[in-house]
């Protein structure tokens, strides 16, 4: 069982790896229409829920997006909120899929189903917000939907599918081996004992069958 300490502990350690993300990602020198920038915070918040909880998702994108706000976000108020939503909307779905159905493969197939709704929620945001943003009409905004807008954060999902996919075991690792996490159920069950298989039944059977022979 989580403790509330250790889950303050956790979350604080989460947002700010994610923030640190997010500065990793700045330094990369792509830009889609001069203001779109590869975010790979969104990965962190995905394995950062995925431990703790569907909640987790939301403060850590609260609070992250906040950070960006005060102090490297040079789109304000707007992109506070563009963040929240894309965070959210990415990091959700695979952390109430996994609270049911808690294997990774589970988490790994809604992060497809997220992905899609992340786009989709951000294509709708671009069409609505960009706009008032870049002082433009929506017709300009509305060209550029599908060749900018749409292969951007099509990217941008399965770039952060990818770091999930290589960081969450190593990181779930590092947590359990400092005591933040408790051990996994497999290994709960391996040291209650160990759960006959067949091959074990079938052994023991042979051996008692040879003895009363």
């Amino acid at each position: 069982m989580i403790t509330k300490t250790k889950k303050l502990v956790m979350l604080g350690l989460f947002s700010a790896i994610a923030f640190l993300f997010t500065n990793i990602g700045n330094l990369i020198p792509i830009r889609f229409a001069g203001f779109l920038s590869f975010d790979p915070k969104d990965a962190i918040i995905v394995i950062a829920s995925l431990a703790l909880g569907p909640s987790t998702a939301i403060i850590i994108s609260v609070v992250v997006a906040f950070l960006e706000l005060i102090t490297i976000s040079s789109t304000g108020i707007i992109g506070f909120i563009m963040n929240v939503i894309a965070s959210c909307s990415f990091a959700l779905i695979p952390a109430i899929i996994y609270k049911t159905f808690r294997t990774f493969k589970s988490a790994m197939s809604s992060l497809f189903i997220s992905s899609v709704i992340t786009i989709l929620l951000m294509l709708l945001w671009n069409f609505l917000v960009t706009p008032i943003y870049m002082h433009v009409p929506r017709q300009v905004v509305e060209g550029m939907l599908i060749p900018v807008f749409l292969p951007f954060n099509a990217l941008k999902c399965l770039m952060n599918t990818i770091l999930v996919a290589f960081l969450y075991k190593p990181f779930v690792k590092i947590l359990r081996r400092v005591g933040l996490l408790p051990p996994s159920r497999r290994i709960k069950r391996e040291a209650k004992g160990i759960k006959p298989t067949p091959v074990i039944v079938v052994n023991q059977y042979v051996r008692c069958a040879k003895n009363k022979h």
